[in-house]
């Protein structure tokens, strides 16, 4: 096949049905949640970049009520307040909001329905336990947990209490990977052979300089169940001013080390891994064998049972997406882009009858709505816990084939390792906690 054919974001919008507003948050897109139950009392733990954009999304769905806020940074928690308290003054809206330091008061407060928990990735897995525990539902920011062990704890803490927690991989409610996924689920490419995920690079050992700690942030919560050894700088929480407004001017760099995070290896492999996984409808599963790729230990090797081979190679210079490779064609899919080795493959293409409706497989539901609706309804969202541990659990074993250097073997179905005969990758599946910051 050679009709190698490009799809920009901009013909993609204009092709599929939901266009631009689908990509957004609309009133003509949440309207439906109007005539819909009780207002739901929003929270948010850790109120740092991230979270501002979902502040931005969660405020404006009628029906949801921003009531409070938790960070250990000061100067962000005033921020954040300021957000919230303008834009309700802006709507001639009543909300009272609380401003919390420490998210077990926040937990404590009874009125919160739901909390959005975009923290530093070793928070996660303790402050969604305890969440889930205080009768609170969750909307967790990606990858779920630092941890293999810390997800299968997650998940089980889910399912005990009965809560609804969702994975902000907002890339499956996006209707160019929903596309994708479609085309390889229904045999379109043929066989799978084998499949590109670029991420980028694994986590590197932690060498920023130490800096002195700013007076209002608590930096012995910031670390939580981390080693006090870890000294601060201010690129893992950037600073920030409230007049003049000045944001963060780059993302927290706790996630590029190894004593904090899981470098590109989770923080994008949360996005492209998970639509790898889905793709090949091992949402439920995983790889077999992983393996460094190079000497440089920059690329990882997957291999699936059923012999298909997924590496974290590029295929497109930098971009950060997905190639499936199929015995009759090929797609390339990434945020905004998407291309093919046929113009049939192309989203909005009717490829044969069966095909009725335009991308109707597609589901035009924001990714936040998606959350707030599974709350309403009591059912799990479009990326429940299983699927984001399973997405992570690939992200984790990745690092750990790289961090040992050598091949490991993994059993998706028990989640353990394999001829594992010194115990060196189970070791890694976990970290012993510092006193007094357990999981809940």
């Amino acid at each position: 096949m050679t009709d190698k054919t490009n799809f920009s974001r901009r013909n993609f919008l204009k092709s599929s049905a939901i266009g631009l507003a689908g990509i957004s948050i609309f009133p003509s897109i949440i309207s439906s949640c109007k005539e819909k139950k009780d207002v739901i009392n929003l929270g948010f733990i850790g109120v740092g970049q991230r979270a501002m954009t979902l502040l931005n999304d969660f405020i404006q769905i009628p029906g949801v009520r921003v009531t409070a806020g938790c960070d250990v940074y000061g100067i962000k928690r005033q921020r954040f307040e300021n957000f919230v308290k303008k834009f309700y003054n802006k709507n001639n809206v009543t909300s009272p909001l609380k401003i919390y330091e420490k998210f077990e008061d926040l937990l404590e407060d009874k009125n919160i329905d739901a909390v959005v928990i975009a923290t530093p990735d070793h928070q996660h897995a303790r402050i969604a336990i305890a969440a889930c525990k205080a009768g609170k539902d969750i909307y967790l920011e990606k990858p779920v947990t630092f941890t293999i062990f810390e997800g299968q704890q997650l998940r089980k803490t889910v399912r005990e209490t009965g809560r609804i927690l969702a994975i902000g991989s907002q890339q499956r409610s996006d209707p160019n990977f929903q596309n994708a996924v479609h085309l390889v689920q229904s045999g379109k490419l043929g066989k799978i052979e084998k499949v590109n995920a670029f991420v980028g690079a694994p986590p590197t050992p932690y060498d920023l300089p130490k800096e002195e700690i700013p007076e209002d942030l608590n930096w012995n919560l910031w670390l939580g169940p981390l080693s006090t050894d870890i000294y601060y700088n201010n690129k893992l929480d950037p600073p920030i001013s409230i007049n003049p407004e000045v944001n963060e001017k780059c993302w927290g760099a706790w996630r590029w080390y190894k004593e904090m995070g899981g470098g590109f290896t989770t923080d994008w492999g949360a996005h492209m891994f998970d639509i790898a996984q889905w793709g090949l409808g091992m949402d439920k599963s995983g790889p077999v064998e992983i393996a460094p790729l190079d000497d440089e230990k920059q690329f990882i090797k997957y291999t699936y049972s059923n012999g298909t081979i997924m590496t974290s190679e590029r295929f497109n210079n930098d971009m950060k997406g997905v190639k499936f490779w199929g015995e009759k064609g090929w797609i390339e899919v990434s945020r905004g882009y998407f291309k093919s080795s046929d113009s049939v493959l192309l989203p909005g293409v009717k490829n044969n009858k069966e095909d009725k409706d335009e991308a109707s497989y597609m589901k035009k539901v924001s990714h936040q709505l998606n959350f707030i609706e599974s709350v309403r309804n009591h059912k799990d969202p479009v990326v429940p816990i299983e699927i984001g541990h399973r997405s992570n659990t690939v992200c984790c074993l990745g690092n750990i084939a790289l961090d040992l250097d050598r091949t490991i073997k993994w059993d998706p179905a028990k989640e353990k390792f394999v001829d594992d005969n010194d115990g060196a990758a189970t070791a890694k599946m976990r970290y012993n906690y510092r006193q007094g910051f357990s999981l809940m």
